[in-house]
C-alpha cells in the first residue's frame, strides 16, 4: 500500500472510530485524541502484518479509550458540581430504523447510565449492541475470553433495560417540550412536566451554575420560571439537534453560554432537564462538521463560550 493507501484505509474507518469513542468517553475533544493517538500508531506500525485494518484501528482505539475513560474517571473524582456528556450537533430526523437506533445511542440519558458501568463493559457493549461486533472480535479487542466478553455485555445490557432509556420520543413532542420551556424561562409559565423531572447543570467550576440536582416539578418550575428568567431572558435561543434529540442553545455575543436537551419517559414526558454550561464543553456547538453517528456519516460533531444556569 502507498502512504496515500494507508490514509484512505484510516479515513475510512475514522467515523466509526470517532463515534465509538465518544460514546465511550461522553467528550468529543478526549474522543478525537484517542482517534488521533490511533492514528498515529498507524502510521508507524508494519501494515503488511495487519490483515484487517479496521479491526486493527478499532481495537487499538477501543484500548486506548479505555484508558482515558479510567483516567477521566479519576478526574471527576474532583470535578466541581455535576458532570455531563460533551453536547454534540446529532439529528435522529427522517433516519430509518438501524441509523434511528445508532443516533440515539447519542443521548444524554444513555450516555449517562454507560457512566454506572465498568470501563470493559462499557466497551464490550458499545461494540456488540451498537457497533454490532461479534463477541470473538470483542474478545480479542479486549484481550478476554468470548464467555468473559458476553458476561460483560449480559450485565450492562440489563442494566441499561432497567434504566429504560433506549427508545425515541416523537419530534412533535420534543417540539413542544421545548416550546414549553422557553415559554417559561422568558414569560415564567409553568407548563406541565413530570412529577418526577430532575434538573441538572454541568459548570465543571468555571461558570456559576446549580451544585445540586433539582428533583420534583416545583422545585424545577421555580427554578425555570425564576432564576433562569433573571439571567436567560435576553440571550439568543437557537433549536437545534443535540445527542439525537431536539434542544437549544443559548448565545450571547456570538459565544455560546448554554446547552440544553431533554429526556423523555416512554409516554413521552419529560423525566430530565440536562443544561450544560462549562465553556469548555461549548466551545465548539458553532462549527459545521459531521454527524457523531459512527456509520460513515461524519465524525464526532462540533459545537463558542460562556452565565447562571
Amino acid at each position: 500500500m502507498t502512504q496515500e493507501d494507508d490514509v484512505a484505509a484510516f479515513e475510512a474507518t475514522r467515523p466509526m472510530l470517532l463515534g465509538l469513542a465518544y460514546r465511550i468517553l461522553g467528550s468529543r475533544a478526549e474522543a478525537e485524541d484517542a482517534v488521533q493517538d490511533t492514528f498515529l500508531k498507524w502510521q508507524s506500525a508494519d501494515r503488511s502484518a495487519i490483515e484487517n485494518p479496521a479491526s486493527w484501528l478499532t481495537t487499538l482505539c477501543t484500548r486506548r479509550c479505555i484508558d482515558l475513560l479510567r483516567a477521566a474517571r479519576n478526574a471527576r473524582v474532583d470535578y466541581v458540581g455535576a458532570w455531563l456528556p460533551e453536547p454534540i450537533h446529532a439529528s435522529t430526523e427522517g433516519e430509518p430504523g438501524e441509523r434511528l437506533s445508532l443516533a440515539a445511542s447519542l443521548q444524554t440519558a444513555f450516555l449517562l447510565v454507560l457512566e454506572r458501568l465498568t470501563p470493559k463493559e462499557r466497551a464490550a457493549y458499545l461494540l456488540h449492541e451498537v457497533f454490532d461486533v461479534s463477541y470473538p472480535e470483542i474478545a480479542a479487542t479486549l484481550g478476554l475470553q468470548e464467555t468473559t466478553c458476553r458476561k460483560l455485555v449480559s450485565r450492562a445490557r440489563a442494566n441499561v433495560a432497567q434504566s429504560r432509556v433506549r427508545h425515541t420520543t416523537p419530534l412533535d413532542r420534543q417540539e413542544q417540550l421545548l416550546a414549553a420551556f422557553q415559554t417559561a424561562v422568558t414569560s415564567g409559565g409553568t407548563e406541565q412536566l413530570s412529577d418526577e423531572v430532575e434538573l441538572c447543570a454541568d459548570g465543571g467550576g468555571k461558570v456559576q451554575t446549580l451544585r445540586e440536582v433539582l428533583r420534583g416539578k416545583a422545585e424545577v418550575l421555580e427554578f425555570v420560571g425564576r432564576a433562569l428568567r433573571a439571567y436567560w431572558g435576553d440571550y439568543t435561543w437557537e433549536a437545534t439537534d443535540i445527542n439525537g434529540g431536539r434542544g437549544v442553545v443559548l448565545w450571547k455575543d456570538g459565544s455560546a453560554v448554554a446547552c440544553v436537551s431533554f429526556a423523555y419517559d416512554e409516554q413521552g414526558a419529560a423525566t430530565n432537564v440536562y443544561i450544560v454550561r462549562n465553556p469548555d464543553k461549548l466551545a465548539r456547538l458553532g462549527e459545521d462538521g459531521g454527524v457523531a453517528r459512527g456509520d460513515g456519516g461524519g465524525g464526532v460533531a462540533p459545537g463558542g463560550a460562556g452565565e447562571a444556569g
